[in-house]
């Protein structure tokens, strides 16, 4: 049997979660995010935004996490060479955790960078050998009784 977890009796209380992740790119597939030289547009704006949509409607997509009145998003992008690092937290006042909403915001992010630097990525035959999301994890927590 599968069911999501009753949180009815459990009280509404202040809850935070930090979520991050990486996406190791070429050195000059970095430039020009870093540049704002991206077709597609700006890497960084896109990735935030997406993070922030999809942290909002984390459980529309984790298909037994609770729907939370998220009350706050702040997205942070980093630069190191070869990667990219997107650290989002995520704020409620809830019954249960934003954990999942910050991890599936982070992986929302990471995947909006991927898809508009594909072009870049690719070899030529069309693969990506360098291009890897890793390193996504859940940096903390906090739960204000």
């Amino acid at each position: 049997m599968v069911h999501m977890i009753d949180v009815t009796e459990k009280p509404v209380v202040y809850r935070e979660a930090i979520a991050s992740g990486e996406i190791k790119l070429k050195k000059e597939t970095i430039k020009r995010i870093v540049n704002h030289e991206v077709e597609k547009g700006d890497a960084a704006s896109v990735a935030s935004v997406a993070a922030i949509m999809v942290a909002k409607d984390a459980s529309k997509i984790i298909p037994l996490a609770h729907p939370l009145p998220i009350t706050g998003v702040d997205v942070d992008i980093s630069y190191k060479e070869e990667s990219v690092k997107v650290l989002v937290k995520v704020k409620t006042k809830a019954e249960t955790g934003v954990e999942m909403d910050a991890l599936a915001g982070v992986m929302a992010a990471l995947l909006s960078i991927w898809d508009m630097v594909k072009a870049y990525e690719k070899d030529e035959k069309g693969q990506y050998p360098e291009t890897k999301i890793f390193n996504v994890k859940v940096e903390s927590k906090i739960k204000e009784a």
